[in-house]
């Protein structure tokens, strides 16, 4: 893992936002375990939240989403929300941590979900890829915060893996909030036109530029520009040329850049739609 920081992409000639990273791990709020090489790296470049924003706002990117995957990151992310212009939070217990989802917790979850800065409920969903927590504890974290956002109002930011046919299940069984994200869309052209058809957004991130990722950039091709997003994830997920360094939302242009060639369309132009959605995924900023 290479620790040198990124150069920054050539400024959009629009604005656009980052629709979900972690800045506590950027930072260090949550230090980093010994085998997290890339939360690892982003915390030795001694970032801070200022220093991401500004680096941000540099080449376009004015606002991003801060988003939550356990009770402390939750606290924090609203927290940091409430002092800095331009971040939103996103509040949640992550599915990995599913166990964890008490009743007394997903009632913090909530009230923090009710706070004006707080703009989403997520990342919740479900992982069958670690299987860190039981796949019925999953499910029924899901379900919790999928009526979490039906009574806060807030849109649902889903964290998939591969769990595709399982998610699309629990979400018409349930009843699907009125906005729902599939944060670092990894499902193919099929499961896009599912989605197309529900009118859930997809938000692309790094993994979209890749080489061996064709399967995304099919999925992108049919996604519409009115139901995109673009992310980062960072510290995670930078696009290419950058894979094995820590990703930032400064980043963002490289993954507009790649959308945009992939849709035939002018990037600014892009930008501009990712944009305009933002107030309708996340509201008025």
């Amino acid at each position: 893992m290479s620790q040198a920081v990124p150069p920054a992409p050539e400024p959009l000639g629009a604005e656009v936002f980052d629709s979900h990273c972690h800045l506590d791990i950027m930072v260090g709020e949550r230090k980093a375990s010994s085998g997290d090489a890339v939360a690892l790296a982003a915390q030795a470049s001694g970032t801070g939240v200022g220093k991401i924003l500004a680096e941000a706002r540099a080449v376009g990117v004015t606002r991003l989403v801060t988003i939550g995957y356990d009770l402390r990151s939750s606290r924090w992310g609203a927290e940091v929300a409430r002092e800095h212009d331009g971040v939103y939070a996103g509040v949640a217990i992550h599915p990995n941590e599913a166990h964890a989802a008490t009743p007394e917790v997903l009632d913090e979850i909530e009230k923090l979900a009710r706070e004006p800065q707080v703009r989403a409920v997520g990342e919740t969903g479900l992982d069958f890829f670690r299987d860190w927590a039981s796949r019925e504890d999953q499910e029924a974290s899901f379900r919790a915060h999928i009526e979490i956002a039906k009574r806060t109002g807030k849109a649902l930011v889903i964290h998939d893996r591969d769990a595709h046919d399982d998610v699309l299940r629990v979400l018409a069984d349930a009843g699907a909030p009125a906005v729902v994200v599939f944060h670092s869309y990894s499902g193919d052209a099929a499961m896009a036109r599912r989605c197309v058809e529900a009118g859930y957004f997809m938000s692309f991130s790094g993994p979209v530029t890749y080489k061996n990722a064709g399967h995304l950039r099919e999925a992108a091709e049919v996604a519409p520009p009115e139901l995109m997003l673009v992310e980062t994830d960072a510290p995670y997920l930078p696009p290419t040329p950058h894979r094995g360094k820590p990703n930032a939302p400064y980043l963002i242009p490289l993954t507009l850049r790649c959308l945009a060639e992939v849709k035939g369309m002018d990037a600014d132009a892009l930008a501009r739609a990712v944009d305009a959605n933002g107030e309708r995924v996340f509201g008025a900023w």
